[in-house]
């Protein structure tokens, strides 16, 4: 009689991946991998379960320190939402104050692309970290004046603003990875 394991991966494991010294029950199936031994090598599992503790790595032996070591900064930061109109101009007198560009991305919850995008735009923020600040504006949670105020038409829309005015934008209607590196452009041009 052959036992069959719960998961499809295990057996796969089991057949292609053999024991040198199995134990075996009938129709050559091993059960030693899958958590059971076998009424003839009773004996023996004792000494497999020693052997496999010894091999196994103990806790806090390894030293996830070194992995990171170099790693200070961060791989994305999320961009802060603007939800309204005195928060934008907020932002942008504080931006022409300590004469800071920002970056813009307007952009909608329905829209495919503007989600897609998104996350890339916040890799590139994570970039520039410390000399740009990046903001996303939902353009259906905003009062639609502010929307025609930065003459949006079409989503995603990257705007960058420096000295309180509109300096370029990129609109991005095709592949996410030609927007970023077109914003990465712009960004080098105004910097």
């Amino acid at each position: 009689m052959a036992v069959l394991p719960a998961n499809s991966h295990l057996l796969y494991r089991q057949l292609h991946h053999q024991d040198p010294h199995p134990s075996k029950l009938s129709n050559s199936i091993s059960l030693h991998s899958f958590g059971f031994s076998s009424a003839i090598n009773s004996n023996n599992w004792r000494e497999r379960e020693r052997e496999t503790e010894r091999k196994r790595p103990r806790r806090g032996s390894s030293k996830a320190e070194a992995f990171w070591q170099g790693v200070s900064r961060p791989t994305s930061i999320e961009m802060e939402p603007i939800t309204g109109t005195d928060q934008f101009d907020q932002i942008l007198s504080q931006a022409k104050e300590l004469s800071q560009t920002i970056i813009i991305d307007w952009m909608a919850a329905w829209c495919r692309k503007c989600i897609y995008l998104k996350p890339k735009l916040e890799k590139l923020a994570a970039e520039y970290e410390d000399k740009i600040k990046f903001y996303c504006v939902d353009v259906n949670n905003v009062p639609q004046p502010l929307v025609k105020r930065a003459n949006i038409s079409k989503m995603p829309t990257i705007q960058l603003w420096k000295d309180g005015e509109m300096k370029e934008e990129v609109i991005g209607g095709h592949k996410a990875w030609l927007v970023v590196d077109e914003v990465r452009e712009m960004i080098q041009k105004h910097m």
